[in-house]
Parts: C-alpha cells; structure tokens; sequence
C-alpha cells in the first residue's frame, strides 16, 4: 500500500500487478492513488534506486496528476515499469490502409462510382479526334478491367464486379465511329467484352460470384440483341427494342432465379432418422415429414439471391436508361414512332408496377428508377421530339402530372399494400406487358413491312 493518504473510502482499492526490473509485484493501491504513488511503492519492495515510469500493457503511458481509477485501470489489470517511456511507432498511411477494417459499402460506392467514370472517359474518348488520346484511354480501360479481376488485395468482390464495367468502356472507346447504324454493334461487342471479363473474374474467384454471373448474362444478352440485326442489316431500332422489351421481361424472371433452393440445402429428418427399430415400424399414412433448413445454408442463400437481384435490378436500370433514348430517336416515320413510344410508355409502366412486388429495397428502388428513366426518356421526346405541337405538349403534362398525383396518393395512403389495390395492380402489370408486345412489333417495323408488302 502507498504511504501517502488517499481521500476517499478505504474500501475503494484496485489490485493490480507489475511487471519491471525486479519481476512481478502484486499490489492492493487505493482508487485514487496516481502512478507515481504506485511507481514509487514498487521501487521501495523491490530496491530500486529510482523511481520507474508506469505503463499499460499496451504501452500506454499513465498520467502522473490522474488518478489510476479515473484513468480506467481495473482491478486485475497489469501494468509495466519501465525506465523510459515507449513511443508509438509511426504508421505511414500505406501501412493505415492495410490495417484498417474492411467496409464492403463503402467499397461498393467507390467502385460504382469508378465505373461511371470509366463510362465517361470512354465516351470522351471515342468522341476525341486524336487517335493518342483515345489509345491512351483504351490502354488504361483494360489495365484496370484486368487488374480488377485478380482474386489479391482486399475488397475482391467488389472490384471483380465492377471490371466488366471498364472492358466494355475500353470496348466502346476503341470501336466508337460516328453514325447511328454503327452503335448496335458497338454496344454488342461491349456487352460481349464485359461478358468475357466478367468470366475471367469468375475463373479465378476462389467463391462463386453472383455479380459475374449477371454481368455475363447481361453482356451475352446485349450481344445477342445488337449484333443479330446488324449481322443481316435490320435497323437500328430492332436491337433497341429488344433489349427495352428484354429489360421488361427480365424484371419478372429475376427473382425466380434468385430463389432458387438446390436440393440438398434441405434435410428430411424422418429420412436421416433410421434406425433398427424404426425400420420395423411402418409410416403411418399421412404423417407430415419435418424439414429443416440450417442456418448457415439460409444465410448464404439469402445472401445470394440478394446480390443476383440487386445486379439485375442494375442491369435492368442502366439497359432501360440506355435504350429507350435510342429507340425514340430512331423511330423516324409515323408509325413506327408510335410503336415506338408506345413500348417505352408500357415497358416503363410494367416496371413501375413490377417493383411493388419486390421486398429488397435496394432492387425496388433500382427498378423504379428504370421505369421512371423510361417515363422520363419519353416525356422529353415528347416534348423535344419531332411533331410535337405545343398543345399536345400541354395535354401530355397534364395527363403526366395526375399520373404522378395519383401514384403519390396510393404510395401515401399505402394502398398497394391492400387486396384489392394488389389485384388491380397484377391486373394492370399483365395488361402493360400484353401492350408492350403488341407495341414492339410495331415499334421494330414489323407491322409496317408487312402492311407494305400487302398493299
């Protein structure tokens, strides 16, 4: 115990142990006592001719004007006395980096956010006229699309998952030529340099990765709307309204992949429990088998099937956002531009009305952000687009604005969540999707060539 009288309760002691010079020391100190009471007390039992400096085990050093019980010692702790104090070696910020936690959201954002700079930089590149510039870009494009799939470092995933990004960019950058004709099969040979990626980076993930999985169905799916009209010469409008109707359709299949159960994620405990004597004993007919999913195994897949949806939910979003601009603009002769914004208005309609049937935020968010994309895509053209007199701007504002109104008061009155609202509504989605075919049949000049060959 220390000499020097401590205010406070006699009651209030820590024990604690010291470790220096003369080996370890077990003391019983007051509450209030500081370390240099403490120090000075181990220099007395163990016959030092100065007083050491005290320390935690960590290396932290004590305070002599603060009390050990208001510098958080605890009873049971151990303290160390050294003859100097032990400074902290210096990190360098490579060396922070390395031993910070990893924060998978925060990676996610960064990498979103490269990906759209890489789809800018290769949309200022194709655009530039120096053929240095545009080699420049491609040569950095790939390098970070191949240094992004090897399984090293940190944050693997979400770098894998946006390198398909930066293929198809190097992709688009490298074939870019000015011309309307040329931009399907420039969209097609990105869509299938993101796919290739996208299985490299699969190839060598040591988990499978369900991000690659939707970017090579993605990239193949965009191949094969692009590249078939422009192998046997159809207009540019045929690929675009596939992949609008494609990205309607997609928004319904989704989610059946991602629930997929394998069969043996599920145990039959009736089955598994056989032994002799319950293999003498018959089944009684119509004795419900009991089924138990493990825990670990209904993590993993929910995990799963969040990430298949999230991805396609973004890949539906950025396809829509993409086409529907496309196939408005490319819509020149009167009919075909009224099947033309026809698809667009019930292609955006059946997405709106496909997210109210998905309980994952993020993919219901990501989902009525594609059909107000399509929405938004086809009030401009209506707008700005050719043949567009101002009173029939005026009347499709209008009608616009109380479509809104009326979705706002049902999303504000949580209507949707109703019986009645939920079949009107599966009513509503199947009615835009029956149009949306009807309408794209138009919108490609399916309709048209057949009228003119008959005529």
């Amino acid at each position: 115990m220390s000499d020097v009288a401590m205010p406070g309760s006699a009651d209030a002691t820590i024990a604690v142990s010291i470790h220096g010079p003369a080996g370890v020391l077990d003391l019983v100190v007051p509450a209030g006592a500081t370390s240099v009471d403490v120090a000075r007390e181990y220099a007395r039992q163990a016959q030092l001719s100065g007083i050491p400096l005290l320390q935690t085990a960590v290396g932290e050093r004590l305070n002599a004007a603060v009390a050990l019980g208001e510098a958080g010692v605890q009873p049971g702790d151990v303290l160390v006395a050294t003859s100097g104090v032990h400074r902290p070696r210096r990190v360098t910020l490579l060396q922070a980096a390395k031993n910070a936690p990893e924060s998978p959201q925060l990676a996610s954002m960064i990498a979103t956010i490269a990906a759209l700079f890489a789809a800018l930089a290769a949309w200022y590149a194709g655009r530039a006229g120096e053929d240095t510039v545009r080699t420049v870009a491609v040569g950095v494009l790939l390098a970070c699309a191949l240094g992004g799939v090897l399984p090293v470092g940190r944050h693997t995933r979400q770098r894998a998952a946006a390198a398909p990004a930066f293929a198809a960019a190097a992709a688009f950058a490298a074939l870019y030529e000015p011309g309307a004709h040329l931009l399907p099969a420039i969209l097609g040979a990105a869509g299938i340099s993101a796919a290739v990626v996208a299985g490299i980076g699969r190839a060598l993930a040591t988990d499978g990765d369900e991000t690659s999985t939707v970017w090579i169905a993605g990239g193949l799916t965009v191949f094969a709307c692009c590249a078939l009209p422009a192998f046997l010469g159809w207009d540019a409008r045929v690929a675009w309204t596939l992949l609008v109707l494609g990205s309607m359709m997609a928004a319904r299949f989704a989610p059946s992949l991602a629930i997929d159960v394998p069969d043996e994620a599920l145990l039959d405990l009736d089955r598994l429990a056989v032994t002799a004597w319950s293999a003498r004993d018959s089944q009684r007919a119509g004795r419900r088998g009991r089924i138990v999913v493990g825990a670990d195994a209904m993590q993993r897949m929910v995990h799963r099937a969040s990430r298949i949806v999230t991805g396609a939910s973004v890949a539906i979003l950025v396809t829509v956002a993409i086409a529907s601009p496309l196939l408005l603009r490319s819509a020149t002769i009167d009919l075909d531009r009224i099947g033309a914004r026809c698809l667009v208005l019930f292609a955006g309609c059946s997405l709106l009305l496909a997210a109210r049937s998905y309980r994952h935020a993020t993919a219901r968010a990501l989902l009525r952000l594609a059909g107000l994309s399509a929405l938004g895509a086809l009030a401009v053209h209506l707008v700005a687009g050719p043949g567009a007199p101002l009173v029939d701007s005026f009347f499709y504002v209008v009608v616009g604005l109380g479509v809104v109104a009326l979705a706002a008061a049902v999303a504000t009155g949580r209507g949707w969540r109703s019986v009645w609202w939920s079949r009107r509504a599966e009513v509503a989605e199947s009615s835009c999707g029956s149009l949306a075919f009807a309408s794209a049949v138009v919108a490609a000049g399916v309709f048209r060539r057949l009228w003119e060959i008959t005529s």
